[in-house]
């Protein structure tokens, strides 16, 4: 996804990416349902539930004959049963009934339109939750690890080996009888908290209703009519964010900004208040019975980064050098708001979208409302996939044995030279119980030889001909972009090495990167297209690349605000910890915007759970996309020979390799932030 825009707080890229492969040292963003796990120890001693839904039962009773083969598949390794020569080779094919299993779950949980088969897949998760906790705790398995003589074993093979030793050790393998069983305990009730986070803030959806009568003015006709019920006379607004981001961006009426706005930074309060508070306790536990000083010091030693010092070193820096560029920008929008309210001292939070569209228009004349006569969302999609079929010399067919889950699922496949690399689903419009933001959930990762990657995007746009905001557009090609990193990295030889598997800190960078050809005349001359069919002008999109560096210097301040949030909860004992003083202490320190009386915006910060203490790591990998796309600048954004390169040495590698020797092979030098700093009109860091 891209580097988590102002406007949203969208999940993780791939939710259950720390299940969907066992051993990778975050199993504690693992999610779960909001019933506890039970200690699992044989098949006859787990209790799976009835549904009245024959599409819900027959999920249980998939996963049920997959938690079987999962459980004997363990019970033969702990017993000795595996020759030595065969231990790796088992333990892979362990990782793909885990993996094809937690991805349904993970993506049937969060769009399926039965509510009972939402249900399923949650309590689906539970038991697989429960039973990988205990994976991790098998001083047997690890021994058997432990003992192997790779020396002369394929590089990849050893690189597998070692991870899995590192991650039963970071699991607690080592620690005596009654730890284990308190770190179970703790990773249970973690995974219980982190999926009542997320349903708190996924089922909290708020309105706003005013009467037609009321100042609607700056927003489109056609938002306002799909809005209103003729009946009452009211026009109703949620804070789902196809309803919010019209109203924040376009709207003349502050006060119904302001009340939306409100709304939408409290959903998830009060009920997460608890939640959050118990999850970082537990966090902090489960840290220290590691051998850890807290969580933040835990979840950074597997990241490029290493430590919560060089995190909050790097949030530091990123602020110095946005600050200069912020205030100006800030300066600019105060002036904008004197000229609607000359007694006003200050921007609000939920006036800088609106603002910010207003000083576009007058100084670069862009008008976003122009611009989205130019993106329908059937043509954007089409666009999307002829750009991949040039750059990548791919085929996007539909897929004609695939199993949408709702009628407005479309499933398709990529393919190469005649031969299909992996198959991908879109779920791409509101409904529902579905999830809120964008996503690209993974079904399964591909193992070669034995089964291709399948993956979804998950988004929330208008459909048909129905209007796209230029910012939609961009996002549809950035989750794209993990898509892509998905199938194309879907090949490896080791389960845990395929698809998106690099270091978390790294893996937005990749579609981080794509974002930038939604810019290029090029390829927006490829479905760029008005009713009228006339192209979009080239005059409109260089103004609108113009006025796309505006703000830059308050964006950036205002993600180190969440870094900074996301870093300082998870780095102190949580019992000396006042959430809502914290917040607002951190957002008055890092954001030009100041805090909202009455709002809760941690509460519905879904990243608290899934990225925990890591959240820097969107910024951290844009600087590496833009470094990555200087090159693209230089030689051409559909030059295919580069993406072919870029496509076999970043890409395809999967987590074959650290993230700093994809780059450092790409580039052919290690990566920089000189690109990254021009956007603030510098050579260099500060």
């Amino acid at each position: 996804m891209r580097p988590a825009a102002q406007y949203f707080d969208r999940r993780r890229v791939f939710p259950k990416i720390s299940c969907a492969f066992i051993l990778t040292g975050l199993l504690s963003a693992c999610t779960s349902p909001p019933d506890s796990s039970p200690d699992v120890e044989s098949a006859s001693t787990v209790s799976w539930p009835n549904y009245e839904s024959a599409a819900a039962q027959g999920f249980i009773e998939f996963c049920s004959s997959q938690y079987q083969d999962a459980q004997q598949r363990i019970s033969a390794l702990e017993q000795h049963e595996v020759k030595e020569a065969m231990l790796l080779s088992e333990l892979n094919q362990l990782e793909r009934v885990l993996n094809r299993t937690l991805g349904r779950a993970s993506l049937y949980a969060n769009v399926h339109p039965d509510p009972e088969y939402r249900e399923a897949a949650d309590a689906c998760d539970q038991q697989f939750t429960g039973l990988i906790s205990e994976l991790t705790l098998s001083q047997s398995i690890f021994s058997q690890v432990a003992d192997l003589d790779l020396d002369n074993a394929p590089v990849n093979e050893r690189r597998y080996a070692a991870n899995l030793l590192k991650d039963f050790r970071r699991s607690g393998v080592d620690l005596d009888e009654q730890a284990q069983a308190r770190v179970k305990t703790l990773q249970d009730d973690i995974n219980v908290l982190g999926q009542d986070f997320y349903k708190n803030i996924r089922e909290d959806v708020r309105y706003v209703e005013v009467d037609a009568t009321d100042d609607l003015s700056g927003l489109p006709q056609e938002f306002i009519d799909a809005h209103t019920d003729e009946a009452s006379g009211k026009v109703r607004f949620s804070t789902d964010y196809p309803d919010y981001l019209p109203v924040m961006q376009y709207a003349n009426n502050d006060a119904l900004r302001k009340s939306l706005y409100v709304e939408f930074r409290n959903r998830g309060y009060p009920a997460n208040e608890a939640v959050l508070k118990s999850l970082l306790e537990k966090r902090f536990e489960l840290a220290q019975l590691l051998g850890y000083d807290n969580y933040a010091a835990y979840i950074t030693e597997v990241q490029m980064i290493e430590t919560p010092e060089r995190a909050q070193q790097f949030i530091d820096a990123m602020n110095d050098m946005a600050t200069p560029t912020a205030d100006r920008d800030y300066q600019l929008l105060l002036t904008e708001l004197r000229e609607l309210d000359s007694s006003a001292n200050s921007v609000g939070d939920w006036q800088k979208t609106y603002l910010s569209e207003r000083l576009k228009k007058s100084l670069y004349q862009v008008d976003s409302q122009e611009v989205r006569t130019y993106f329908q969302y059937d043509r954007v999609k089409e666009g999307i996939f002829e750009l991949t079929e040039k750059l990548f010399n791919v085929e996007i067919r539909p897929w004609a044995e695939g199993q949408p889950w709702d009628e407005s699922v479309e499933a398709f496949e990529i393919l190469e030279n005649g031969e299909v690399l992996g198959q991908f689903y879109l779920d791409m419009h509101p409904r529902e119980g579905k999830y809120k933001h964008a996503a690209a959930f993974t079904l399964q990762d591909g193992l070669a030889g034995q089964q291709l990657p399948i993956k979804a995007l998950v988004c929330n746009f208008p459909a048909g001909n129905d209007l796209m905001e230029h910012s939609q557009v961009e996002t549809f090609l950035h989750e794209f972009g993990h898509l892509l990193h998905g199938i194309f990295g879907g090949h490896q030889t080791w389960m845990a090495q395929s698809g998106i598997k690099t270091e978390r800190d790294f893996v937005e960078a990749p579609s981080q990167m794509l974002e930038e050809w939604i810019w290029s005349p090029d390829v927006l001359a490829l479905f760029a297209i008005n009713s009228d069919g006339e192209a979009i002008p080239a005059e409109l999109i260089e103004k609108m690349k113009a006025a796309r560096d505006f703000g830059i210097g308050l964006f950036t301040r205002h993600q180190m605000f969440y870094a900074a949030l996301s870093l300082n909860y998870y780095n102190r004992d949580p019992a000396e910890l006042d959430l809502d003083a914290l917040a607002i202490e951190l957002q008055n320190h890092y954001s030009n915007f100041a805090y909202v009386d009455g709002t809760h915006f941690q509460l519905s910060f879904g990243h608290l759970n899934g990225y925990s203490a890591v959240y820097y790591t969107y910024m951290w990998s844009l600087v590496i996309a833009k470094d990555m796309f200087s090159e693209f600048e230089k030689q051409g954004l559909l030059n295919t020979e580069l993406a072919a390169r870029y496509r076999s040495k970043v890409l395809e590698p999967g987590g074959s390799r650290d993230a700093n020797d994809l780059v450092e092979d790409f580039l052919n030098r290690p990566y920089n932030i000189d690109a990254f700093a021009r956007s603030f009109g510098t050579e260099s860091a500060q």
